[in-house]
């Protein structure tokens, strides 16, 4: 269902050795909605050392296979990434840090409008994973001191992708505007903030950046609006980021309501 380019991002990879892609629509057909989220998400392994001790709980080892991966068939991704003799293992991390993202996507934004993945475009601001604080101080810790010995060739590569300061610039942004024109649908979906900040801001001319701006109570969360633009004239449907919806991680209990009481009364007719 989606495209998964073989070029690497300038060439850094994962630890172990995994490119890190880049992560497109594959299904071109023209969609109901437009989802727009934040950027991609990987594969997280459990690492063990030689003797079956945790060395990192949750390392990011590979790009998602498609955009808003559910976390189906991790073992199977999993097993197949050379570790060097010596090493240790990867076995799958738990399920929370496999495909969380996509599991919330599905139960609290697209089935509640009555829709499922066929009716959606799905596309993220930055289409390719990310290394967060943890990832980075985990990987320089246990990974940079692999024994020379039964290292990876590939170990001075070793370098994800930080997020970038800016998550969009005028090219990638034009790119996400061209998909949208491509999909043909209706409403755009936006999920969190930085997709209001870093790309529909640009085309409203109210100029809000952030979803509160939209509203932030039962009266005012969950609704359609329209964004009138010479490149752009769409239905827009700001929603909390799925972290929210979901409690995945550090989560505000007040949006978390929003979403859930628009989930129960308000969404089912929202789309017709």
């Amino acid at each position: 269902m989606y495209k998964k380019e073989n070029k690497a991002i300038d060439n850094p990879l994962f630890p172990f050795g995994q490119p890190i892609k880049t992560l497109t629509q594959e299904d071109r057909t023209p969609k109901k909605v437009f989802v727009l989220g934040v950027y991609a998400s990987t594969v997280h392994a459990k690492w063990l050392d030689a003797n079956g001790k945790v060395l990192i709980n949750a390392l990011a080892v590979a790009s998602e296979p498609y955009i808003f991966w559910r976390g189906e068939n991790a073992e199977t991704i999993i097993s197949k990434i050379p570790v060097p003799q010596g090493a240790g293992s990867l076995i799958p991390a738990g399920e929370r840090f496999n495909g969380p993202s996509g599991r919330a996507l599905d139960e609290y934004f697209l089935a509640p409008l009555k829709l499922e993945r066929k009716d959606a475009w799905l596309c993220d601001l930055v289409p390719y994973s990310c290394r967060n604080d943890n990832q980075a101080k985990a990987i320089g810790k246990h990974y940079s001191k692999i024994d020379k010995n039964y290292q990876s060739p590939t170990r001075s590569k070793v370098k994800p992708k930080e997020k970038p300061e800016a998550l969009v610039d005028n090219h990638r942004r034009q790119n996400i505007l061209d998909e949208i024109k491509e999909s043909k649908a209706e409403v755009l979906i936006t999920l969190g903030d930085e997709p209001i900040k870093w790309f529909l801001s640009h085309f409203d001319a109210e100029k809000r950046e952030k979803l509160a701006d939209f509203g932030q109570d039962k009266e005012t969360y969950g609704k359609l609006h329209r964004i009138s633009h010479p490149d752009i004239s769409i239905k827009v449907l700001p929603l909390v980021h799925p972290r929210q919806a979901a409690k995945l991680g550090l989560y505000s209990k007040e949006w978390n309501e929003l979403h859930t009481d628009w989930v129960n009364h308000h969404a089912h007719g929202l789309l017709g």
